[in-house]
């Protein structure tokens, strides 16, 4: 009889966590110093109480945490620090069967519904693993000002891990695509929090479903996708709003017009047409749908509030990412954007990964310093040092992220 996975992972924790778990899990030789390696309880988190005391709680209900920002230092994101974001009703995980598991695509402007299972999917298409970078739409929300209400993420409501599982284009290109389709539609099983309805469906143009390298996977980072990550099933659009990337998924449909869903209305997940004042109110009419991400960075070490020897040379990464967009520049300044070095870059290993930049800093003298980061995308554009255009919902912060540092 074949033993069940989680339930033998969950039943293991009393052995040596670090001997048995699989290095591709772990990621241990990219965590920041100190960092333990990943308690094999978060397979199987299932309310805010089970979160590691590192998270930083912004709702329990529904559940959205965060961990610090240079927690997310290593290359790929181990499961154990990415973000958590959901918007109703956890689904009831232990009682899910991965083998009873179905997607449906459907819709309007679908050719031929079909309903998958979770073997289907693995032995009717290709399977691809993609490094995919997630960021909500919100991250960086509390760095506006004046303030917009919504969870106020810092910087880290963004990760990249290593997804597997079968591209979103072929699925519905196996279920045929008419040709007044417009946008998509995606579905899961979390429930709003009254219990009734969906508790969010929203979707890309169809343009997006069936150019993106997007996927419809069952594994993070080589298992099983952990619970609050959205087992047993995730949609995961790289490089678009986080909210796209549906969790425990239940199937897409293919619309004939805008998706109608729940969280598609406005203002929810869109930005003015036109420049507004800080503050100002703005008609649901005037909004529109936010569809892609936009040049950000992030400094993952050191963390701030360093103290470094005088004489030292202050090792300075991170990561850098640009929606759709690759980054084609890393900047780095001491001394508040008076000047600017230029970091070394990575190119990204596949389409929307985050990128890897680092430099090697002098500083001149004792005292304090704000290290601050600025990526350029492949269109010139270039991340703003303060405050960019504000929003009433606070969407799309990209001012420069920075750190501070003190030489003693």
């Amino acid at each position: 009889m074949a033993i069940d996975r989680r339930v033998f992972l969950k039943g293991a924790v009393a052995t040596s966590v670090a001997s048995m778990m699989p290095i591709n899990w772990v990621y241990a030789a990219n965590r920041p110093e100190g960092v333990a390696p990943l308690d094999v309880s978060a397979l199987t988190w299932k309310s805010a109480a089970d979160l590691p005391s590192y998270f930083n709680i912004l709702n329990t209900n529904p559940v959205n945490a965060q961990p610090p920002e240079h927690m997310l230092d290593p290359v790929t994101t181990p499961a154990d620090v990415a973000f958590i974001r959901w918007n109703g009703q956890l689904p009831d995980f232990e009682n899910i069967d991965p083998k009873k598991w179905t997607f449906t695509v459907d819709g309007e402007s679908c050719k031929t519904p079909k309903t998958y299972s979770i073997d289907d999917l693995k032995k009717k298409f290709k399977t691809h693993t993609l490094k995919l970078t997630i960021e909500c739409g919100g991250n960086s929300r509390s760095e506006f000002f004046p303030n917009a209400k919504g969870n106020q993420w810092t910087n880290a409501a963004v990760f990249c891990a290593e997804w597997t599982g079968v591209l979103v284009r072929d699925v519905l290109k196996d279920c045929g695509v008419k040709d007044d389709a417009v946008y998509t539609g995606h579905h899961g099983a979390d429930l709003h929090l009254s219990g009734k309805g969906e508790a969010i469906s929203r979707g890309v143009p169809i343009d997006a479903a069936l150019n993106d390298d997007a996927l419809i996977a069952w594994a993070m980072n080589g298992e099983d996708i952990p619970y609050m990550h959205g087992y047993p099933l995730r949609i995961v659009f790289g490089g678009r709003p986080g909210s796209v990337s549906h969790k425990s998924a239940t199937g897409i449909s293919i619309r004939n017009k805008v998706h109608d869903g729940k969280k598609m209305e406005s203002p929810a997940y869109r930005v003015p047409e036109y420049p507004v004042a800080p503050g100002e109110k703005v008609p649901n009419e005037d909004f529109k749908i936010i569809e892609e991400m936009i040049v950000k960075s992030l400094i993952t070490y050191p963390e701030t509030g360093t103290e470094l020897k005088e004489g030292k040379t202050l090792t300075v990464r991170g990561h850098a990412w640009a929606g759709m967009r690759d980054v084609t520049e890393m900047e780095v300044s001491y001394d508040y954007g008076a000047t600017w070095r230029k970091a070394k870059l990575t190119k990204p290993v596949n389409k929307t990964a985050w990128q890897q930049w680092e430099i090697d800093l002098d500083l001149p003298m004792a005292g304090y310093y704000e290290i601050w980061a600025r990526a350029t995308d492949d269109q010139g554009v270039t991340q703003p040092v303060v405050q960019p255009q504000w929003n009433p919902k606070g969407y799309l912060f990209n001012g420069c992220h920075r750190i501070a540092v003190r030489v003693v």
